[in-house]
């Protein structure tokens, strides 16, 4: 039951449809090599257990008769000495399969895998009759020979191997970095637009608030207004940066170069945020507010002269 234990552990671990156990090619090489070396271990045990029945007759068996005591001592010295063999290979075996797991479980992390096992479907009497299908077939034609990878075999190093899964990761990180790089310049020109629209209302709330006498109520509420449209770009504003900020972090897990280009991104953006703070006095818009407050004002200079008439 361990040995089919450790194939069927294989079986269950990579469910390809090839071969007979419904694994690929390289994989079933790696089955029947470890059932090569368990068929192996399992002949010695026997040897051994045989050697234990062969050691009593030659040492005990000399006598034609012998007493019920004598026969009672004799089996229970060979009931001992089979048991801590049996126990002993038992043991040995459970660690041998300890140590296939590790080697498969350190492959598995180093492509950050985390691999499940269902203890519960390794009495499955089914699978376990395929198994033992899958080795009688193996080991027992005589035609077979055995294949270039069953000769010499090699677990694969840490550090190799996995090239297909590779490529995989690699093509869906590059996906995923050209999706980011599209909603990184959408939300640079989201907050682009935030900054300069927040720069202007704020500039246009500063010189409606110097608007004075009968216009102040119309002022208030146009400033209410702005205020409520500042405020609404703010929220908008710092969603969108956080949004950035979430989308920084995630390229920077998966690429560092990405990480540079955003730094690089948010240094134009700084720069470019000062130079329209510097320009918006030279825009039609400044010009504008000016020449409506000069309006405004000689407006209530003409309506002093005609109350004071």
């Amino acid at each position: 039951l361990l040995i089919y234990f450790s194939v069927y552990l294989s079986l269950y671990l990579y469910p390809y449809l090839q071969a007979e156990l419904g694994l690929n090619e390289h994989h079933q090489n790696e089955v029947i090599n470890y059932m090569r070396f368990a068929r192996f271990k399992r002949g010695l045990c026997l040897k051994t257990v045989d050697s234990c029945f062969q050691d009593l007759k030659d040492s005990r068996l000399v006598e034609e008769t012998f007493t019920v005591d004598e026969v009672i001592d004799m089996l229970d010295g060979l009931r001992t000495v089979v048991h801590s063999e049996v126990e002993s290979e038992l043991i040995n075996t459970t660690y041998t399969n300890v140590l296939l797991l590790r080697q498969l479980f350190t492959q598995a992390e180093k492509w950050y895998l985390k691999l499940q096992t269902d203890v519960s479907e390794l009495e499955n009497r089914e699978l376990l009759e395929q198994v033992a299908e899958f080795e009688k077939s193996e080991f027992t034609s005589s035609n077979k020979k055995p294949s270039a990878d069953l000769i010499k075999p090699k677990l694969a190093p840490l550090n190799e191997g996995g090239s297909e899964l590779l490529n995989k990761t690699v093509a869906c990180l590059q996906e995923e970095n050209e999706k980011l790089k599209t909603r990184l310049k959408t939300v640079e020109t989201q907050a682009t637009a935030a900054l300069d629209e927040k720069s202007k209302l704020e500039k246009s709330l500063r010189d409606l608030q110097m608007i004075q006498g009968d216009q102040k109520t119309n002022a208030n509420q146009d400033i209410t207004e702005l205020e409520n449209k500042v405020a609404a770009l703010k929220c908008q504003f710092e969603k969108t940066l956080n949004d950035s900020t979430a989308n920084q972090k995630f390229l920077e897990e998966n690429l560092v170069t990405t990480k540079h280009d955003l730094l690089k991104v948010q240094d134009q953006l700084s720069t470019a945020e000062k130079e329209l703070e510097k320009k918006f006095q030279q825009t039609a818009a400044y010009r504008n507010m000016k020449e409506i407050l000069t309006k405004k004002n000689e407006q209530i200079k003409d309506l002093r002269k005609r109350l004071s008439k």
